[in-house]
């Protein structure tokens, strides 16, 4: 049983680095790029709907101010570790070297929910701005084909609950009648209705195309989408401050209540639906993180992988708070409801605010520049999850397919193929708010460890080569542990019993497949000529 504490030793990444099959393209401004990359979208083009109708009302701007200090402590001992261990692989491939085998599996395989999940909330996100865009030329996709089932039974059951109850206002009446057309009007297999979401699947499998070229042209489509993503964010806050009713902001922190929907109650607002809120939206953030997955691929890792994990976050905090701010000014915190007047505004809520104000023409600027900026951040989401897999699978964690790299391209290609073919599938069938939380769990699990795993490396390796320090060391490991515990503790119940599931599910794998075919348990350290000759224990190297 002890060996499943065993650690990887420096010497092995060093190795690891050396023979690695990955090409080395990313500069310094395209690894913040793709950090920039990931973060906008998720939070501003998709989670301050639901953000601000479920969880914090206006005072969503303090959910993104609570979650920004979150990510700051974790960012940092990100970025020292970045400047220790310039491999692909992320918090995984941090703890393997300090905490351990197992701690690093169950890391590893929170990642992949994180990842994952944040993948296909993404995609959920842009099917719903890609049906706005194909309704401002006239076009229409049916419901059935844009909807999952989880959505749309939901959506008709409280239709048919409504209109039983009566007196209803006329518009409201034609909303839900027309809701239940939509479901009916779908077609049937087995005497099953049939829903899913066609351009969630499609997306993915366009992105994965892309993917599967290269790094490199995967990175110049990155910075191109980005600028466009930026400028967007900037016309947003500027044109939006002369559409502020500051009405909207009144009360600023809504009194404690309980949203129902469906027969299911959850409590909302006041204080603890600011944290919850921050709980809520904390996989925004994860765009850091990326930028540590991409560290086997930067030309030079050790001193640009900290800058961009560091950059990345500033800049993308400071916009995540101006932009909510405008948002809640702009439209009401309770016109979000999904099954309200305007049902879509959940899954589109910056150009739905625009629309609301009257000002069209800004919901088509919004709108083309979100549909095509999330695609951006679902090309990132997917990258970082197949380098981790990447790692994970050189170690022999998981099946050596995830680790074949293909010699023209420098990509792992099948990796990449498994993964879109799995999210795409998924992401159609699946509603937007589980996919979120759950993936809230996972990077708030993983920022955890990578702060234990900085401090137990400091302690017991002082004298390794830091480009990076993390300042007052204790303090900023122990504020980031204890902020991102407590926000695991406010996230929803069924994501914490989701989530839970996911680890014991990721423990039986471990002890049935991956401690079997661990390479550090069977006398080797990976994919590297060097250390797989060196004995397995080996007091000087093991951390």
């Amino acid at each position: 049983m002890s060996k499943i504490w065993v650690k990887k030793p420096m010497s092995a990444y060093e190795a690891d680095i050396q023979k690695s099959e990955l090409k080395r393209v990313l500069g310094k401004w395209s690894l913040t790029a793709i950090g920039i990359g990931a973060i906008i979208g998720g939070g501003i083009f998709v989670l301050t709907g639901t953000g601000a109708y479920y969880n914090a009302g206006p005072a969503l701007a303090l959910s993104f101010v609570i979650a920004g200090i979150a990510c700051v402590f974790a960012a940092l001992c990100y970025a020292e570790f970045a400047s220790i261990l310039p491999v692909e692989g992320s918090a995984y491939a941090y703890a393997y070297g300090t905490v351990g085998e197992i701690f690093a599996w169950i890391i590893g395989w929170g990642l992949i929910l994180e990842y994952a999940m944040g993948s296909m909330t993404v995609a959920v996100s842009w099917s719903g701005y890609f049906g706005k865009l194909l309704k401002m030329f006239g076009l229409h996709l049916p419901y059935w084909m844009t909807t999952d089932p989880g959505t749309a039974n939901k959506a008709f059951g409280e239709a048919t609950k409504q209109i039983a109850t009566g007196n209803l206002p006329a518009e409201k009446l034609a909303d839900f009648q027309q809701t239940i057309s939509n479901f009916n009007a779908a077609p049937e297999l087995f005497d099953m209705k049939i829903f899913f979401n066609l351009p969630a699947l499609a997306i993915v499998l366009l992105v994965i195309s892309i993917l599967i070229r290269g790094t490199k042209g995967a990175a110049k489509a990155n910075n191109f989408i980005v600028i466009l993503k930026v400028s967007a964010i900037i016309f947003v806050i500027i044109a939006g401050l002369f559409f502020i009713d500051t009405n909207n902001w009144s009360p600023f922190i809504p009194e404690p209540t309980t949203i129902t929907e469906n027969g299911v109650s959850h409590s909302a607002y006041g204080v603890a639906g600011i944290v919850a809120g921050a709980s809520a939206i904390f996989f925004a953030y994860v765009g850091f993180d990326a930028v540590s997955t991409q560290a086997g691929e930067a030309i030079n890792p050790k001193k640009d992988v900290p800058f961009a994990i560091i950059t990345s976050l500033v800049i993308c905090t400071l916009l995540y708070i101006l932009v909510s701010l405008v948002l809640t000014g702009m439209m009401k915190y309770t016109d979000f409801n999904p099954l309200g007047k305007y049902p879509d505004a959940i899954k589109a809520p910056v150009a739905y605010a625009f629309d609301i104000a009257g000002q069209a023409w800004a919901g088509y600027i919004i709108t083309i520049a979100a549909t095509v900026g999330l695609i951006s951040v679902l090309m990132v989401m997917i990258m970082g999850q197949s380098r981790i897999f990447l790692g994970m699978s050189k170690d022999g964690l998981i099946p050596s397919t995830f680790s074949k790299v293909n010699p023209t391209t420098g990509v792992p290609t099948k990796n990449l193929i498994i993964l879109g073919a799995v999210i795409s599938v998924i992401a159609s069938l699946t509603p937007i708010n589980d996919l979120a939380h759950m993936t809230s769990f996972g990077t708030l699990f993983a920022f955890t460890m990578v702060c234990v795993a900085v401090w137990v490396l400091r302690v017991k390796e002082p004298n390794l080569q830091r480009n990076f320090k993390v300042p007052a060391l204790p303090v900023i490991a122990c504020l980031g542990i204890a902020i991102n515990v407590y926000l695991i503790i406010n996230l929803s119940k069924e994501a914490q019993m989701y989530s839970l599931a996911w680890l014991l599910i990721g423990f039986v794998i471990y002890f049935l497949y991956s401690r079997r075919h661990s390479k550090l348990q069977n006398g080797g350290y990976g994919e590297t000529f060097k250390a797989e000759q060196e004995p397995l224990e080996k007091p000087d190297l093991d951390l």
